[in-house]
């Protein structure tokens, strides 16, 4: 296998490369190359774009009778992507370039044409001057003023240049960091004014919170020392189902016997005369045994009235 990739042949010693036939190729043959569009081309017959870069399998020839300075021109033939329309250019050692021939033309290029139109110009001066020696000294002049204006503006940018170089970028550094530092302190005292705000509005919230509260505490108690009438009993909210007392049997008929304590407060009393016996120190003891009887006999009637009997009663009636 490592036979095939020699590069250095065998030459026999009586080996004479003048003794080889040439071959006879006819001059203007052509060969299949591959190369690429060099510059954007559009197609006379369809109208389709060639853009530059476009890879193709081109017949390339030599042109007759075209040298400059000794170097061959070369022809290429490409066919359109399009319409298979045949488009040629050539090569154009002159201008280091390719020149349009046949089939298409050349997309608008202005860096070309303007290189054309100073190369013109530039030619037309030279004419001119060969005849008219005015001409020379005008454009002499004018070449001079475009020096000095150029020479000016040299000069203003040195002097902005030299501007810039004196500055101190580490003062406008370190200026750039103060300001920095003064702007961020600024932000947190205004963070902490606010928080402060905040703390503040948060505390006398809590303390109307307080306040109310503690009014509200206050209210149930006036409320209880208010109820000193004996009417107000009854308008006390009853105890809920839960909590209530268990009633026995017996009660049902006969009558809680706790009740004295809570009722006693609706009976009133009615208040004694002074009986004027008393006062001269005649009373006798039936006398004073029948008086005696009247608080107990109003007593019971109010009882009676309500339906609640007692053990006072009882022992009376006995």
């Amino acid at each position: 296998m490592s036979e095939r990739k020699v590069l250095n042949k065998y030459y026999p010693p009586d080996f004479d490369p003048a003794k080889i036939p040439k071959l006879k190729l006819p001059k203007d043959q052509q060969y299949v190359v591959r190369l690429m569009a060099p510059f954007s081309m559009r197609c006379k017959t369809c109208g389709g774009c060639i853009y530059k870069g476009k890879k193709f399998n081109a017949r390339k020839e030599t042109v007759q009778n075209e040298v400059y300075l000794g170097l061959p021109i070369f022809r290429f033939y490409i066919k359109c992507t399009h319409c298979l329309a045949e488009i040629t250019f050539k090569t154009d050692p002159k201008n280091t370039d390719y020149a349009m021939e046949h089939g298409a033309t050349r997309n608008f290029q202005a860096e070309k044409l303007l290189e054309e139109e100073e190369k013109r110009l530039q030619k037309e001066r030279e004419e001119e001057e060969l005849n008219n020696p005015m001409k020379v000294l005008e454009n002499q002049t004018k070449d001079s003023k475009l020096e000095m204006e150029i020479l000016e503006n040299l000069q203003e940018l040195k002097e902005l240049n030299q501007r810039q170089a004196n500055m101190d970028f580490e003062a406008m550094l370190k200026q750039y960091k103060e300001l920095e530092e003064e702007q961020r302190r600024k932000e947190q005292e205004e963070d902490e004014q606010e928080m402060k705000a905040m703390l503040e509005q948060a505390q006398n919230h809590r303390l109307l919170v307080d306040s109310n509260s503690n009014e509200e505490q206050a209210k149930p108690r006036r409320n209880l020392m208010a109820q000193t009438k004996p009417t107000d009993i009854l308008q006390e909210d009853p105890l809920p189902q839960s909590k209530k007392l268990r009633t026995e049997s017996w009660e049902w008929s006969v009558g809680k016997l706790s009740t004295k304590a809570q009722l006693a407060g609706l009976v009133a009393r009615r208040k004694q005369k002074p009986d004027p016996a008393l006062e001269n120190g005649m009373e006798t003891r039936g006398t004073a045994a029948n008086t005696g009887s009247l608080p107990a006999a109003a007593a019971m009637s109010s009882l009676g009235l309500l339906g609640v009997y007692s053990d006072s009663e009882d022992s009376a009636s006995d």
